[in-house]
C-alpha cells in the first residue's frame, strides 16, 4: 500500500500538522490520518485503551463522509 499527500492543517506549527494521506489499496477507498495523540482521561475513558504507539489511523471513505454531511448541516448548506 502507497500513500498521498492531501493536506494539511494549514493552522499548525511547522512539524506538528494534522495530515491527511490517501491509499492506493484496491479493495476500498481509505485514507491515512496524522494527528495529535489524544491525552484527555475522559475521552481515552470513552473511546477505551489506545495502544501508545498508534499515531496513524486509516479511515474508510464512508466515515469521511459521514462528516463531511455533519459539518455541511452544522453551516447550513443541506
Amino acid at each position: 500500500m502507497r500513500a498521498q499527500f492531501l493536506g494539511k492543517d494549514p493552522e499548525s506549527q511547522e512539524g506538528q500538522s494534522p495530515t491527511l494521506f490517501a491509499t492506493d489499496r484496491t479493495d476500498r477507498v481509505t485514507y491515512i490520518a496524522q494527528g495529535w495523540k489524544v491525552t484527555d482521561p475522559q475521552v481515552l475513558a470513552d473511546v477505551g485503551e489506545v495502544p501508545d504507539h498508534e499515531t496513524l489511523i486509516e479511515i474508510p471513505e464512508d466515515v469521511l463522509k459521514m462528516y463531511a454531511l455533519r459539518y455541511l448541516e452544522q453551516e447550513g448548506q443541506r
